[in-house]
């Protein structure tokens, strides 16, 4: 498989998890170590995985609500052999977010090692 095929099945695995709100999903997209941020939340927010995991597991699913799926893959670029960028964009009830996604490849395994992402409401 290509390491671009890699990073898009991460990507999958990663929307899934969105929609589901399925935390093991996504700790199978998520490096442990992984940081969440957005500055479109004031104090600016930023979580560590499980602090993340726990705001996941407590949310009511997009797939709960049969509500429609916006993921898109916009970009993958690569910075060498381990390294690579993403811009994505999915949605959750009326937000709409462009997340810009940081992945690292060890132990041959891509995963996401930072998201920080836009947010933006959407009229219903």
């Amino acid at each position: 498989m290509s390491d671009f095929a890699a990073i898009a099945g991460v990507l999958e695995t990663y929307f899934d998890g969105l929609y589901y709100a399925d935390v093991e999903r996504l700790a199978a997209a998520f490096h442990p170590k992984a940081i969440y941020a957005t500055a479109d939340e004031t104090p600016l927010l930023y979580r560590t995985m499980d602090e993340y995991f726990a705001v996941v597991a407590k949310r009511v699913s997009p797939a709960s609500r049969s509500e429609s799926r916006r993921d898109v893959i916009d970009a993958i670029e690569f910075a060498g052999e381990k390294t690579a960028f993403a811009r994505v964009r999915c949605s959750i009830g009326t937000r709409d977010f462009v997340d810009f996604l940081t992945l690292v490849r060890t132990d041959g395994t891509w995963r996401i090692m930072a998201k920080v992402f836009g947010i933006a409401e959407r009229e219903t």
